[in-house]
């Protein structure tokens, strides 16, 4: 199979996930872009930011239309977590490989067992900011995500649910929000490495993507959201088993 076709092929998965589940993409993007694209670590870590900061403010965008943001928690959430991200990036690079591998794992299954519960929701219409529940989870959420170099929705789905009782439709708009803000951080830090990215490839990866997105919000409209929580929760766990069993071979 061509080197574009699997572009677009994993280009619209990541956008279909990131649309639908409000986050997956990075964690879908780096081990496409390595084992599918053959890009170093390096390169897909900084191409999965590029496709995930334009798929996830798309998908944002369709997600605010809707009303399913709520900024002010969003916002706070995504601020708290910034410096805990860039104090934990640079730790990460002391870090042996293998390790950051597994951690990856280990939280990404720990997030998908925690989605497996039943938790307590409000209702959208009376959700109202925790200041410091939300700066609390989004403090935790940066250091982890700045660790294990990702967007974070993956993670930020389940926080919003579980710590800050938003819906599964709220919680996956709002994600978008922080997805695309501590992205936006990551990809800061290293601007020079996107001179090296392979634009022929992440061009057509970054289009099936945001054509993916906008399918997965059309999806998340059509599908509940206990049933969505639960789809996420098996993409957690099939990542978590893979990524685990790379760390360990």
């Amino acid at each position: 199979m061509s080197e574009l076709i699997l572009a677009l092929i994993a280009g619209g998965v990541v956008g279909l996930a990131l649309g639908a589940l409000g986050g997956g993409g990075s964690v879908l993007a780096v081990p496409a872009l390595i084992y599918l694209l053959g890009f170093t670590p390096a390169a897909a870590t900084t191409a999965s930011l590029l496709i995930v900061i334009a798929t996830s403010l798309t998908a944002l965008y369709a997600h605010a239309r809707a009303g399913n943001v709520r900024w002010r928690t969003g916002a706070l959430f995504a601020s708290a977590g910034l410096l805990p991200a860039a104090a934990a990036g640079a730790a990460a690079g002391r870090l042996p490989q293998p390790l950051l591998t597994g951690a990856f794992a280990a939280v990404a299954a720990a997030a998908a067992l925690r989605m497996l519960r039943p938790v307590r929701t409000a209702d959208a219409g009376t959700q109202t900011a925790r200041p410091a529940r939300a700066a609390g989870a989004g403090a935790g959420l940066g250091a982890l995500t700045g660790l294990l170099g990702v967007g974070g929705g993956f993670l930020a789905v389940p926080a919003l649910v579980t710590v800050l009782a938003f819906e599964m439709q709220a919680a996956i708009g709002t994600s978008l929000l922080v997805i695309s803000a501590n992205s936006l951080a990551s990809l800061a830090t290293r601007g020079a490495t996107t001179a090296g990215v392979d634009w022929a490839v992440i061009g057509p990866f970054t289009g099936a993507a945001i054509l993916g997105a906008w399918d997965g919000k059309r999806l998340a409209t059509r599908v509940s959201g206990a049933l969505l929580q639960r789809a996420f929760a098996v993409v957690l766990l099939v990542v978590a088993a893979f990524m685990l069993a790379d760390a360990l071979t």
